[in-house]
Order: C-alpha cells, then structure tokens, then sequence
C-alpha cells in the first residue's frame, strides 16, 4: 500500500468514526428510555448517588426537589443517600416508560422497609411501597430536567403517620 492509500483510507476511518461518535451522542426514544431506566434502577434503586455523575449533566435542573435538598445535581446526590440510608432492602420497578422526542416519562415503584429517619418520621420497621412518575428531558444521553411526583401521603399512611385515605 503506498502512502497516498494509506492517507486516504485512514482520513475516510477517521471520518467514519467522528460520525459514529456524533451519533452516538444524539438521543434516539430508545437509548432516551434507557437513561431513564438506569436513574431509576440503577442510581435510585441501588442508592449509588455517583452514578449521578454518568447520567445527569452539570447544570442539571430538577423542579420538584426532594424536601431540603437543592434542585441540582448535589441535591439529588443527598436526596439518594437520604433515602437510601432511611429506606433498605429496595426493591425499585420500572413500571411504564413512554419516550417522545427529548422526553421520557417513567412511572414507578419502590418498595422499602423504613430503618432510619425519613421526612422527620422516626424508625418504623414497616415495609412501604413508594409509587411516583418522573419525567425526563434528555438531551445528548444525558437527564438535564426532571420533574417528579412521589405518593408521599400514601407512604406516610402506610408508616402510620398520616390518616388512612378512603379505600375503594
């Protein structure tokens, strides 16, 4: 192979890869579902607030905080440990996911037994199960917003803290 092979045949390689990493760095519904999969069972679901790292950007913007924690990145770093601390032997389920465009909306479901001081309530020893929907704006594989609803009174009745609501 001379060297004018050489050099066109390793500029079309090059040019090969820089497509295939700009593509992969575009977010598709599906790869979008995943992110959103792995925030839920892998961070949350696993307590690992590092992973943190991998999956939301820098400027991360949560608009329903967890209670005493900042809307960001860090503040959802300490709303995992917090729960994950007061809340063991997890068991996180990805009940529906549904992705359009740069969004992902996620219902859930956690199920806990209460070990440690959560949201003021001290130690209960009693098994609960969280339910809540989260959605996601993703952009570049990464979560840039999220805005989440959690049945807070439904854990808090089941802890006992707050009146049973009406069965149906």
């Amino acid at each position: 192979m001379n060297r004018r092979t050489f050099l066109t045949r390793g500029l079309a390689a090059g040019a090969v890869v820089a497509a295939t990493s700009t593509h992969a760095a575009e977010s598709t519904p599906e790869t979008n579902k995943t992110l959103a999969r792995r925030f839920t069972l892998e961070a949350w679901g696993t307590g690992n607030a590092a992973l943190l790292d991998e999956l939301l950007c820098p400027g991360f913007v949560n608009h329903n905080p967890f209670p005493g924690t900042a809307g960001n990145r860090e503040g959802e770093k300490q709303a995992i440990t917090m729960h994950s601390t007061a809340m063991v032997d997890r068991q996180a389920t990805v009940d529906d996911l549904i992705a359009e465009g740069d969004k992902v909306a996620a219902r859930y479901s956690f199920s806990a037994t209460h070990k440690g001081k959560f949201l003021g309530v001290a130690p209960t020893g009693k098994r609960v199960k969280i339910t809540g929907i989260n959605i996601y704006r993703i952009e570049r594989g990464k979560i840039v917003e999220l805005w989440r609803q959690v049945d807070v009174v439904g854990m808090l009745q089941q802890l006992g803290v707050a009146p049973p609501g009406e069965k149906k």
